[in-house]
């Protein structure tokens, strides 16, 4: 199972302070010695942490592991992610007023600006996953756009207790087998941290696990390639 770590919120600690550090790209250099399989950026429209010249420093640094971009399905991102060109793309829907990403691309809703994001985009060779909800009809839909990948949205799993995260866990493991069955690969992310990720991880058909905050968070104490080491290692005892 590969990991992917997303160093997204480093880079909000520089912007708190307009300033040069702590360095997205060092992070991302010291997240692959702590075993990191890949890094994720996450470059939003209103560039509130990842810049445009992250993308670029961590694309000619990344070479041998995987570089996901994530990026909203607009003309601009397109042309970046083409100009760019990672390892591999994740749509994602973004919102100026939350926090973070609050849930999966509506498929329905956006389904004409998605398609022709994905066909743009994988026309020139770069494979596509669409970060959806926990949802059967999302991943038929995933399938009949083309994408190449979905990555399975497990916030609500991961922010729920008890009985309610036990549905939740259902609803992932359902999505995943439903992907892995119609041939798409499946990843899964979004709130994962040392203490949830195991139920996560069990599941079998998982090709990646995308993790950020919880990461970047215990980087603070423990330095970013231990953070990385743990969590590459609870991922696979399981």
């Amino acid at each position: 199972m590969l990991l992917g770590v997303n160093v997204d919120h480093v880079a909000t600690v520089r912007e708190a302070r307009k300033d040069v550090e702590p360095d997205p790209l060092k992070a991302a250099m010291l997240a692959l010695q702590g075993g990191a399989d890949g890094i994720t950026v996450h470059l939003r429209e209103d560039r509130r942490h990842i810049q445009d010249r992250d993308v670029i420093e961590i694309r000619k640094k990344v070479k041998n592991a995987e570089m996901n971009l994530e990026m909203a399905a607009t003309y601009e991102m397109i042309n970046i992610a083409l100009k760019i060109r990672p390892d591999m793309v994740t749509l994602v829907p973004e919102k100026r007023a939350e926090l973070t990403t609050e849930g999966g691309l509506d498929l329905v809703k956006g389904r004409k600006k998605i398609q022709k994001a994905i066909d743009a985009i994988q026309k020139e060779g770069i494979p596509v996953s669409l970060f959806i909800d926990p949802s059967i009809a999302d991943v038929e839909i995933s399938k009949e756009l083309g994408a190449t990948m979905v990555e399975i949205h497990t916030g609500l799993y991961s922010n729920s207790r008890g009985k309610k995260q036990l549905e939740e866990l259902k609803r992932v493991k359902s999505a995943v087998k439903t992907a892995v069955a119609a041939g798409l690969l499946a990843n899964a992310g979004h709130g994962l941290n040392y203490v949830n990720v195991k139920n996560i991880a069990a599941i079998k058909g998982i090709r990646g696990l995308y993790i950020g905050h919880s990461i970047v968070a215990r980087s603070v104490y423990d330095g970013m390639e231990d953070a990385v080491r743990e969590m590459k290692r609870l991922t696979e005892t399981v």
